[in-house]
């Protein structure tokens, strides 16, 4: 479990006092996550998320909370913050910034079909368009300023092969992200972080129904088209070679689209989009990876999953957006 600020259940109970949730009942440490410390916490009112901030600061956060808060009600199926009796929804712990959220039900999926693919596709249709009219606006803080200084860090770590690799992902990254084109793709706020361990589905029998998306402290505003090739680049792959499923992909992109069509110029950014998605995730690993912070039991995720994916990004073109 990657816990870098321990709770107590007396912390939870007194920082249950700026809010009208009930009366504590208990506190449960999630055991995922690398960013921040989140917890279960069951009160006599319901259930929800504590999640105590590592590395956004208060000032960087409330696009996130308030970007989940316009989603929520809304009609988007996400965690939804809860508001303090004072009527703020950011709050402070232990010195850093947390936030309550709604439990949303359900699980995720670890080999999901291409029914799982049409149902989070459809849905993250729906939250781009829901998003537009967020009232704070941020950029993706993973967006390709800070995948060109965050690279140089990670390299020295590199073999000849990888640094091949990295350079020439880094070029196409910074030629493209700062072209008029890429600048004009459809946009608003996104995910930037849609891996299937941040999507839950409710099943029961044949019947499959959205739980709802998870997990919001890497969206950004960024071309939407970046955000399906995040998601497309972990629900549809093989893990072992990196190589895309077609089938899947096809069910993810032709849900995607049955909501909000892709223009020309996606279709043409489409391969090269794939690729910068990848690159940013293998960045990320690897600096995760060499530069681990502290924390309780955590286990930074395996850079060499991204790296299979980036070089299949450039051996072989995935299937075409309709």
């Amino acid at each position: 479990m990657a816990v870098f600020t321990s709770i107590s259940d007396a912390d939870a109970q007194v920082f249950l006092k700026m809010y009208d949730l009930g009366a504590f009942k208990s506190l449960t440490g999630i055991t995922a996550g690398i960013e921040n410390t989140n917890y279960f916490l069951e009160t006599t009112q319901g259930s929800f998320v504590l999640t105590i901030f590592e590395v956004l600061k208060a000032n960087e956060l409330p696009f996130y909370i308030e970007l989940m808060h316009h989603l929520a009600i809304n009609g988007s199926p996400v965690p939804q913050p809860q508001t303090q009796r004072s009527g703020q929804r950011l709050a402070q712990i232990h010195n850093k910034p947390a936030a309550i959220v709604s439990k949303l039900s359900g699980a995720w999926v670890p080999h999901p079909t291409t029914l799982h693919c049409r149902l989070a596709a459809h849905t993250l249709a729906h939250c781009h368009l829901a998003g537009l009219n967020t009232p704070i606006k941020q950029s993706n803080l993973r967006g390709t300023a800070w995948r060109q200084a965050t690279a140089p860090e990670v390299i020295p770590f590199l073999d000849d092969a990888q640094k091949a690799l990295i350079h020439k992902a880094l070029k196409e990254d910074l030629t493209l992200c700062q072209s008029d084109i890429w600048k004009n793709l459809p946009s608003g706020p996104a995910h930037c972080d849609l891996f299937r361990d941040n999507v839950l589905f409710e099943s029961s029998g044949s019947s499959l129904k959205m739980g709802g998306f998870i997990d919001f402290y890497f969206a950004g505003v960024e071309a939407w088209l970046f955000d399906v090739a995040v998601a497309v680049n972990d629900w549809c792959v093989n893990r072992n070679t990196g190589a895309l499923k077609p089938e899947l992909v096809n069910a993810w992109v032709t849900a995607y689209a049955e909501v909000r069509p892709f223009t020309n110029d996606e279709k043409n950014l489409w391969t090269a989009t794939l690729r910068i998605a990848a690159l940013r995730f293998w960045i990320s690993r690897l600096y995760d990876f060499h530069m681990p912070r502290a924390a309780e039991t955590l286990k930074p995720h395996d850079p060499t999953y991204f790296e299979r994916i980036l070089s299949c990004r450039f051996e072989f073109e995935p299937p075409l957006l309709s």
